[in-house]
């Protein structure tokens, strides 16, 4: 165990780490709140669009799920290249195609979910909204880390 007297002074190992670094970043928290604005209408345009491919097309709510994303996922990239990330703007090609590995690794943890709670009894809406946001941090880290950086 570690005493504050065995700890050298003016150390702080948090502080010290590219996580505190990067914690202390106003930059970053504006990215965050950025990312967090597209990523809510993301989240509009994905319910708006599963609701409507659900009610009116009548699809089976999977493919209502694909369908809602594909257009979300859309919503999201144009924005976040636009304005969340558009300092890091890199070949339209390639950090596309980054965004869309990480987009569809995060569709594919929402149909978990999304499948697991509808087989629990939730309603298909409510299951898909709360499945999107369980799913927000690997799209965030995904995208800041790896489609869109420098």
């Amino acid at each position: 165990m570690t005493t504050s007297s065995d700890r050298q002074p003016g150390k702080n190992v948090l502080r010290d780490s590219r996580a505190g670094r990067a914690l202390r970043a106003r930059h970053n928290w504006a990215q965050l709140l950025k990312f967090s604005t597209v990523g809510g209408s993301g989240f509009a345009v994905n319910l708006v669009v599963y609701w409507f491919a659900l009610d009116y097309i009548s699809l089976e709510y999977h493919l209502a799920a694909t369908a809602s994303f594909l257009i979300a996922a859309a919503n999201n990239y144009l924005w976040n290249r636009l304005w969340t990330f558009r300092d890091q703007r890199g070949h339209l090609g390639y950090q596309g195609f980054r965004f869309l590995i990480v987009s569809g690794l995060a569709y594919g943890a929402n149909l978990l979910f999304l499948t697991a709670f509808v087989a629990m009894g939730a309603s298909k809406m409510i299951a898909q909204a709360v499945a999107i946001v369980l799913v927000t941090p690997i799209n965030f880290l995904g995208n800041k880390l790896w489609s869109f950086r420098t």
